[in-house]
């Protein structure tokens, strides 16, 4: 079940991926869904995701972990699916954007305090330039969204809205290598 503060996100997101295509901008999506033997690589010790693996919760065909029909892949986009919080690790994301050139990422997803987070930190320890779209993204609590947006992102990231992106892109004749990364799914 999606909540009103994700459906809002996923609407603001479908505008920013329409103005990336029409940039042509690389496209990505990223969703969390475990297929069977997934289930059994997760360890007790991993507090937030052995409770999924114990309940079998996201399984790759639960509707919940397919990405929002607003935001439908199209040919040539990235698609990856993970089994941890972030964007890169369990997935061949960053071996994809490599191939393409890419250096520059454009986030946004409807877990700031997982998947947003996660991948703005390590998207940084490699070395990307990462700007996150604040309104394309969502999380459970406001409060925890605010203070990520405000205060933590902002250390290895630009904070941006859709609003602002046209204006990214012809400031910078479209950002070198640039993806634009939607991120579906918790964590």
């Amino acid at each position: 079940m999606r909540s009103a503060v994700s459906e809002r996100a996923s609407s603001t997101a479908a505008g920013a991926i329409d103005l990336a295509r029409h940039a042509g901008i690389t496209v990505a999506y990223v969703r969390v869904a475990f297929a069977d033997e997934d289930y059994e690589q997760v360890p007790e010790a991993n507090k937030m995701l052995a409770r999924v693996a114990r309940s079998h919760a996201l399984h790759q065909g639960a509707p919940e972990t397919q990405i929002h029909g607003r935001l439908e892949p199209r040919p040539g986009d990235i698609v990856v699916r993970k089994t941890r919080v972030g964007a890169f690790s369990t997935t061949d994301l960053d071996q994809q954007l490599n191939d393409r050139g890419i250096t520059t990422l454009i986030l946004a997803g409807v877990s700031t305090s997982g998947v947003v987070l996660s991948t703005v930190r390590e998207a940084a320890d490699r070395d990307y330039r990462i700007y996150v779209l604040a309104d394309a993204s969502a999380d459970r609590d406001p409060h925890v969204h605010a203070v990520l947006t405000e205060k933590i992102l902002p250390m290895q990231a630009h904070l941006i809205s859709v609003a602002d992106l046209p204006g990214l892109i012809v400031t910078a004749g479209r950002p070198a290598g640039a993806a634009s990364t939607a991120t579906k799914g918790r964590p």
